[in-house]
């Protein structure tokens, strides 16, 4: 198979990457939910080498506070076939600090009307990103994107 819309996929740094999804406006969290897998879809903000959700007191995450979890943001264009993933990977914490809370909470607008009354923070472990780029050869290694730990 192939054709015309093939793409080169290249890896991002970890820095670029992480610039990527602070422009994202949305992302999907990932977490275990009695060993079984969940995705939510959330907005977010970038801080560092965080990322910053809020959520309901429902919120089957917050029952694993200290859960690693993964973060997902992408951008693609259908008709170029042109665009970018990011993945992190991290431990979710929510935030206690009534200073932190307030100002996350004038940060983050959620897209939802139920009350978001936990500020959760995913401290980035690992970070991997890509970009489908215009050509054809293949220009990561065949199991995918390297793995890159972020460093603090």
């Amino acid at each position: 198979m192939g054709g015309e819309g093939q793409r080169k996929l290249r890896e991002l740094s970890a820095a670029d990457s992480l610039k990527r999804l602070a422009s994202a406006q949305y992302g999907r969290i990932a977490f275990s939910r009695r060993g079984v897998p969940v995705i939510r879809p959330v907005n977010h903000i970038v801080e560092a080498d965080a990322v910053v959700v809020r959520a309901h007191l429902g919120a089957s995450l917050l029952r694993g506070d200290g859960q690693v979890v993964a973060y997902e943001a992408d951008d693609f264009d259908e008709n170029t076939r042109r665009g970018w993933s990011v993945i992190i990977t991290g431990v979710a914490r929510v935030v206690t600090d009534r200073e932190q809370v307030r100002r996350y909470e004038t940060l983050l607008d959620p897209w939802i009307t139920m009350p978001t009354d936990h500020v959760i923070r995913i401290e980035t472990e690992v970070v991997t990103g890509v970009e489908l780029i215009e050509g054809t050869d293949d220009q990561l290694p065949p199991g995918g994107a390297p793995v890159r730990e972020v460093r603090r």
